[in-house]
């Protein structure tokens, strides 16, 4: 239940397959069991493309953020790809046939990786300047030599990676401006230097150009069945196309090359007379001009059919006999071959594969060559002594490789010789080499080994009919002289005739035996003993026999091949060697079929045979040794033993002497007795000091080693103490060096922050400092306006007092009225100053919390809810102190009216008119009459004097917590910025394990 992104096949096992899924992980899966095998996890992004090693053993996934090598045996992650974070991957794969990997990033930078040591090998560096374009697609030559590179431009980037430089720039036509997928057609005579790159772009249309003329070959799809994806077959004969309207279309590159190189058609015109030619048929005349053929795709003669994927009813059985893997026709191939004799030399070994259809099974092949050398062919080189060490070594291992596939040709005697000629041919093959054995062994040497280990009599019996029909009188004289056909035909068979042909002339015949019937090999066998049938009627001896038929012979091969084809027609069918062998039949894919066309038993019993002597052989061997080791010590006992018998002899004869010296000198005797005694005596101290020096010289040595010993050691350690000691220190000036860089960019980073906290820290001591000029300037001011209004009121209390003095007891009353309106006007007063003082507060909270909120919007998110609580209450607040506002002042301006009109009376009264028009005027300036109270909760400048004798200690409080809630900012700012510069980009890319 996941979506695919990329798909992977070709591993080392052929029914498994990757996948990629959008849940970032790789699963295999087997298609035979359809069971999942195993599950990969590692990466943190989707897998865009999936690389797999040319042995099917390693696989490299690739993501936008890295790429990661696995194991497919084990399906174990190797390594992995480490890029930084700005960069990102393109794409990572494997060079075709090469322990090369590719690795391309999206800054245009590609790098070339050896896969045994994941070192770089090397760097693609572009040498155009400022170019535009960034590389999205690649694709890779056969022969890994070549590498093209397109993107978002109508340019192709043609990279050579043996000489690791740019060669060559390809401008698309205009019509192209950015390229969706590059794919080289395969070609099977181009060596894998492909030439032809199919070019999908942005327009849906697949063109197909050769990179070295820069032409535009042909094309596929078009603006209404555009092409979504295409892929071409590795053997380069088809391209199948998923096409944007859901259907899947498969194209013939044969069709499309041949139409594209067809000349235009003739141009047959009649000529005619001057008056018969008219202006209509003019415009029948077509010019010329340069261009494409309209491809057969596009025209509207030839429509491309829909198919069913299934095989067709109507195809014959010949048909298909005759249709080749490779795309080549048996039929053709034979009228090629008649017509010319032969195939050209270039393009043979392709010619002779595909007659073969050899399967290529690689892993099956392997399994044969792991086993090793076959004890049969260890010693190979003493009876076939190959000067090239290389041809004797793949000799030894195609022979290997066919005695473990099956046991008969271990034991036959002519294997070396039949597979020699082809081992020469395929030496840098050696699977191809195998393969073209086998083929031939068990399509051309049918019923050969039905009589081991003696000659196939059958075969030898269906050669001796055909040319007793065809050449009776050659026969009796081969009779008359008692050559068999043992004689005459096997040694041309177990050779294949290499032996009396050139290296030409067999290739010429093996281009014909190998594109006809098998019974086609006995008749050239047969052909060439008619065709020489002159030299061996002159022949009357069974060596001249023996010498013809393994030495070279003038004979015209040409002639051999037409009296084989003459033979293959005019034989009859009761003795036509067709009746008796079967059709061609190739090698199975997968895994080669069993050969057991032989007597098992003799088989069987040869190899029981030569066990049983190369035991005995062993026993023998064993048994051989012992007697020389026994022989050897009865020798050396005989030795002893005479040299015993001759010390005997010598001691007897030595004491009869002594008897006769103790007869005659008998007397001497104690003296010679002494003189002995004292001899022995003097040799045995002797041999006492010569074993003391001995001991002491042999203690002396002994010691000289081991003080050399441990002199050896004393230095072995105090070198490992100076390296220790150097290392060490090494260390240390490392982790000092570290630690100064550390300390460094410590310093450089509070520098930073106390920079930026000098700058804070600066705006807010600005900021305070004008909101405390501007609080003292309202203070000077509301001072002002108190000193102003103490004046006026003394002076008014002065004017008042002498009218009470004058008006005496007639105005207690009044005075008495005035007092006590005068007394609740204080009252009033005091209450409307700490009203005051309270909304000036209000206000000022208010102010000072929308400044915060605009120089701190990253914290006012944390404070969203107090924000909306304190504007509620203000807002209450403020409307009630406004509502008390209008009441009071209402209430003072009939009281200020009342006293006026009573002052107004007074003065009238008493004649002091002038100095009440002079406080009302001055009432007037200060605007006691006219302001009102706003509804906004602001106070007139008069209304301030009321806070001249308040405490400031509410606004210190707000200015401290404001103060400290800043510097807590700083102090977050500061974390984050230094958690992001520890985080800072990773190095260039390296693989980690």
């Amino acid at each position: 239940m996941q979506a695919c992104t990329a798909l992977a096949f070709n591993l080392r096992r052929k029914t498994e397959f990757l996948v990629a899924l959008a849940d970032y992980s790789v699963k295999c899966f087997d298609t035979g069991t359809q069971e999942l095998v195993s599950w990969m996890r590692g990466h943190e992004s989707s897998v865009s493309s999936i690389s797999v090693h040319g042995s099917g053993k390693y696989a490299i996934t690739t993501s936008t953020d890295t790429a990661q090598l696995w194991d497919l045996d084990t399906f174990q992650r190797i390594r992995k790809l480490n890029v930084r974070q700005s960069v990102g991957i393109q794409k990572v794969f494997f060079l075709p046939l090469s322990n090369t990997i590719l690795s391309c990033f999206k800054d245009n930078s590609v790098f070339a990786w050896e896969f045994d040591t994941l070192h770089c090998k090397y760097q693609l560096r572009t040498p155009v300047e400022g170019s535009v374009l960034f590389y999205k697609v690649f694709a890779v030559t056969r022969d890994s030599r070549t590498l093209v590179a397109g993107g978002k431009s109508n340019h192709l980037h043609l990279w050579s990676l043996q000489l690791k430089r740019l060669v060559k720039i390809i401008q698309m036509p205009e019509k192209v401006r950015s390229v969706r997928h590059l794919e080289f057609l395969p070609d099977s005579f181009d060596g894998g230097s492909n030439k032809v790159l199919g070019v999908l772009s942005q327009d849906n249309i697949m063109r197909f150009i050769n990179i070295e003329s820069c032409k535009l070959l042909f094309d596929i799809g078009s603006p209404e069945e555009g092409i979504s994806t295409a892929v071409i077959s590795p053997n380069g004969r088809y391209i199948a196309s998923v096409m944007e309207n859901g259907s899947l279309n498969l194209y013939s590159v044969q069709a499309l090359t041949q139409e594209g190189n067809k000349p235009p058609p003739a141009m047959f015109k009649v000529v005619e007379d001057g008056p018969k030619y008219t202006p209509e048929e003019n415009k029948l005349i077509t010019k010329v001009t340069s261009g494409k053929s309209k491809a057969p795709w596009k025209s509207k003669q030839s429509k491309i059919q829909s198919r069913l994927l299934k095989v067709q009813a109507n195809t014959s059985l010949e048909n298909k006999e005759n249709e080749l893997p490779s795309g080549l026709n048996k039929k053709r191939l034979q009228a090629l071959l008649k017509g010319f004799g032969e195939y050209p030399a270039k393009y043979r070994m392709f010619v002779w594969r595909s007659l073969l259809q050899l399967p290529e099974n690689h892993l099956a092949f392997s399994s044969l060559i792991d086993r090793g050398i076959h004890s049969a062919f260890i010693n190979i080189q003493k009876e076939y002594p190959i000067k090239s060490r290389k041809l004797l070594r793949v000799l030894q291992r195609t022979l290997s490789a066919l005695a473990h596939w099956s046991a008969i040709f271990a034991e036959t005697p002519y294997m070396p010789l039949l597979a020699f000629p082809f081992v020469k041919l395929f030496q840098n093959n050696q699977l191809i080499c195998f393969e073209v054995v086998a083929t031939v062994v068990v399509n051309f040497c049918q019923h050969w080994f039905e009589y081991f280990p003696n000659p196939p009599l059958n075969v030898l019996g269906m050669m001796e009919n055909v040319l007793a029909h065809h050449d009776k009188e050659l026969l009796r004289h081969l009779i008359k002289y008692n050559v068999t056909s043992q004689v005459y035909a096997w040694p041309l068979l177990e050779t294949l005739l290499s032996e009396v042909l050139t290296r030409e002339e067999w290739l010429k015949v093996f281009d014909n035996v190998f594109s006809n019937h098998p019974s086609y090999f006995l008749m050239i066998v047969v052909a060439y003993i008619i065709c020489s049938r002159v030299p061996l009627l002159h022949c009357n001896q069974a060596a001249d026999f023996e010498y013809f038929f393994h030495h070279r012979n003038n004979v015209d091969i040409n002639v051999v091949i037409k009296e084989a084809y003459r033979l293959m027609e005019a034989t009859p069918l009761d003795i036509h060697p067709q009746r008796m062998l079967d059709d061609f039949t190739p090698l199975t894919k997968g895994q080669y079929p069993v050969f057991n066309k032989y007597p098992t038993f003799i088989v069987d019993y040869q190899a029981r045979e030569w066990e049983k002597i190369r035991q005995d052989e062993i026993e023998y061997l064993r048994k051989r040794q012992l007697a020389h080791e026994s022989e050897a010590k009865a020798q050396e006992q005989k030795a002893e033993d005479e040299d015993w018998y001759r010390k005997q002899k010598l001691l007897r004869e030595a004491e009869e002497q002594k008897r006769k010296i103790l007869l005659e000198e008998e007397e001497k005797l104690a003296e010679q007795r002494q003189r002995l005694a004292v001899g022995k005596k003097e040799l045995k101290v002797k041999e006492l000091q010569l074993l003391d020096a001995s001991r002491r010289r042999f203690l002396n040595y002994q010691q000289d080693q081991l003080q050399m010993e441990l002199k050896r050691l004393d230095d072995e350690i105090a070198r490992k103490a100076s390296m220790r000691e150097q290392e060490t220190a090494a260390a240390v000036q490392d982790i000092e060096l570290r630690q100064m860089e550390l300390e460094s960019q410590k310093q450089l980073f509070e520098q930073h922050l106390i920079k930026d906290q000098e700058g804070v820290t600066k705006e807010m001591k600005e900021e305070v400092e004008a909101h405390r000029r501007k609080v003292d300037l309202e203070d000077q001011r509301v001072q002002r306006l108190i000193e102003i209004d103490r004046e006026e009121t003394q002076k008014a209390h002065t004017v008042a007092e002498e009218n009470l003095a004058k008006a005496e007891q007639k105005h207690i009353d009044t005075d008495w009225r005035l007092q006590a309106q005068r007394r609740l006007r204080r009252d009033d007063e005091d209450r409307e100053r700490c009203y005051k003082e309270i909304v000036k507060l209000l206000h000022d909270n208010r102010v000072k919390e929308a400044e915060l909120l605009k120089a701190m919007r990253e914290t006012e998110e944390k404070k969203w809810e107090e924000v909306v609580h304190n504007k509620a209450r203000l807002e209450e607040e403020q409307k009630g102190a406004a509502a008390a506002d209008g009441h009071r002042k209402q209430f003072l301006d009939d009281k200020m009216h009342d006293a006026l009109e009573l002052a107004e009376k007074l003065q009238r009264e008493d004649g002091c008119f002038e100095s009440l028009h002079n406080l009302k005027a001055r009432c007037t300036e200060r605007g006691v009459e006219v302001q009102q109270v706003p509804r906004s909760g602001n106070i007139c400048l008069d209304d301030l004097s009321t806070l001249a004798s308040s405490p400031h200690s509410r606004r210190r409080a707000e200015l401290a917590r404001q103060e400290r809630e800043l510097m807590a900012e700083v102090r977050r700012l500061r974390q984050r910025f230094t958690s992001r510069a520890q985080t800072r980009h990773s190095p260039a890319t390296t693989w980690s394990p």
